[in-house]
């Protein structure tokens, strides 16, 4: 069974293997391994340190027996567009593959859209890889709709990934 805290600046190490494990798990099969060793830079410890620190992210994780299974990253926009009004993005919504299906994505997106209301957002904006048909119905559910393409680069491989907002 899952539960769910926020995390701390201590969570990153952790947050660092959770991340690259997920994105590798999911997609790696994808992607030539050079890459996906460029991309997974993105999950350094570092990166996460300085991100735990800002207050401008809030960061949601799921522990089960002391092992962290899923996270979920808001921060503000990054993705190249504009975005309408307030806006929040959901940086990352990552869930190992045992806790599908478990209830636990309800649980931490329930999490996502109280913490960007929280927030004051009028908007929540995400990007999703366009042939991830599970994620892209979960957030479709939510009432995510589809704003457009957006090139997602994973080293120097471009996917189509769609931009997707939620009117909160």
């Amino acid at each position: 069974m899952i539960t769910f805290r926020d995390a701390t600046p201590e969570d990153a190490p952790a947050l660092a293997r959770l991340g690259a494990r997920s994105f590798f798990e999911t997609f790696g099969h994808l992607y030539d391994p050079a890459d996906l060793a460029i991309f997974l830079q993105s999950h350094a410890v570092a990166e996460w340190d300085k991100q735990l620190a800002d207050p401008a992210f809030a960061v949601r994780v799921g522990e089960d027996g002391g092992q962290f299974a899923a996270f979920a990253k808001l921060g503000p926009p990054s993705l190249p567009f504009e975005p309408r009004g307030q806006a929040t993005e959901l940086r990352q919504f990552y869930l190992l593959q045992p806790w599908h299906g478990t209830g636990a994505a309800r649980e931490l997106m329930r999490w996502v859209l109280d913490e960007a209301r929280r927030r004051r957002a009028e908007h929540l904006y995400l990007s999703v890889f366009t042939d991830n048909h599970r994620a892209r119905c979960f957030y479709a559910k939510y009432g995510f709709v589809e704003e457009g393409p957006y090139t997602f680069m994973v080293g120097n491989h471009a996917d189509e990934d769609i931009v997707m907002r939620l009117d909160l």
